[in-house]
């Protein structure tokens, strides 16, 4: 979600009268590769861009065929092969072992079928989307990179123009909106056939920090590189505020605001005062976070746990499997920082569904295709 909310902020800004556009977007892979399906590069025609579709290896090339995609204003898709080993192909080299494909769509400012105008209507989603884009056809060629969000069957079946292929395509998004995966379809169409970007678009994770100590800004200024939405609830007054980011909400520690959590919110409680974090744990549990992180040692939440038992509050299974205490991986953290890193690695983990540990023990791909 921070590169969608990057391009999305940039393209806002530009003046369309005077400067051109276009996205490459990742929209197939084959193999490896170091950026996933979604990845975008948002290109300008004066040569400047916006995130990256590898690891810096095709930019260079992305960035030629985005200003031919804006000069003769026709959508195209590129295969990048990296598996060749041919000299004169691009990719040669790069290691990655997989074939790329990327959608390069010139923009136009108002066409609600153009990817980023769609995007900009998802930054702030609180709930998995779906983003169709069609990334491949021979016939009706003017319908390449035309992209359409997706309601309910109701709403995309009136939106879709390709009824032939509708009620299949229907089925594979209720799918994805289920297992949350993108993924790319084929379905004959004419003489041919199309294939379709199924994109599922997840909601940046929030996280919600109880704690006004020095150690909430490394918390805090790594969780907003990695562009997740982060609200303190503090003492505002012992807060320094010049070390905080501006994106950040504040609310005072003695405040009657709702506190929403949704399926994508991380708790981390982070006081150092008992009393305050045993009441904030009783407060946290019955709003079911996926992540509630407790610092402190071990023998300090054993302790909390048997308080609330003894108040007739004793934890379930599925509340103990969500409490994180203490909070992070076990990396060896010592500083603030060092703490922070393993607590937010850890949410990763659990946001992820993924074990932590060495990637050079990992059997098979390090991503699920």
């Amino acid at each position: 979600m921070k590169e969608i909310r990057a391009i999305v902020e940039t393209y806002k800004e530009i003046d369309l009268s005077k400067t051109k556009a276009a996205l490459a977007t990742v929209v197939g892979i084959e193999g490896s590769s170091y950026r996933r399906t979604g990845a975008r590069m948002l290109v300008l025609d004066d040569g400047k861009y916006l995130g990256g579709i590898s690891g810096g290896c095709l930019e260079g090339d992305a960035l030629r065929r985005a200003q031919k995609a804006i000069a003769s204003d026709i959508s195209s898709v590129i295969p990048y092969d990296t598996l060749q080993e041919d000299s004169h192909q691009i990719g040669i080299g790069l290691g990655c072992q997989g074939i790329i494909h990327v959608l390069f769509t010139p923009l136009h400012p108002g066409d609600s079928s153009k990817p980023v105008e769609l995007l900009s209507t998802l930054t702030q989603t609180r709930m998995p989307r779906i983003m169709i884009t069609i990334s491949a056809i021979e016939e009706n060629e003017q319908l390449l990179g035309k992209a359409w969000i997706y309601e309910d069957d109701e709403q995309f079946g009136q939106a879709f123009p390709i009824k032939e292929v509708r009620c299949q395509l229907m089925g594979e998004i209720r799918r994805s909106l289920q297992d949350h995966h993108s993924k790319t379809v084929s379905y004959p169409y004419g003489n041919s056939s199309i294939e379709i970007f199924i994109e599922v678009i997840l909601p940046s994770i929030q996280l919600l920090i109880f704690g006004g100590n020095y150690d909430i800004y490394p918390l805090i200024s790594m969780a907003g590189n990695l562009g997740w939405d982060c609200t303190l609830v503090a003492n505002l007054h012992k807060v320094d505020r010049h070390s905080l980011p501006g994106r950040i909400r504040l609310i005072h520690e003695q405040s009657n605001e709702e506190l929403a959590v949704d399926p994508y919110t991380a708790i981390v409680i982070m006081s150092h005062d008992y009393k305050m974090d045993l009441h904030l744990l009783e407060k946290m549990i019955p709003t079911h976070p996926r992540y509630l992180g407790l610092l402190g040692p071990r023998k300090r939440v054993v302790k909390m746990f048997a308080a609330l038992a003894f108040a007739g509050k004793a934890l379930s299974a599925e509340d103990r499997d969500r409490i994180f205490a203490p909070a992070g991986l076990d990396i060896g953290a010592n500083s603030p920082e060092e703490i922070a890193l393993s607590i937010l690695a850890e949410i990763q983990c659990q946001f992820s569904g993924r074990p932590s540990g060495f990637l050079k023990l990992k059997e098979g791909t390090i991503h699920e295709n």
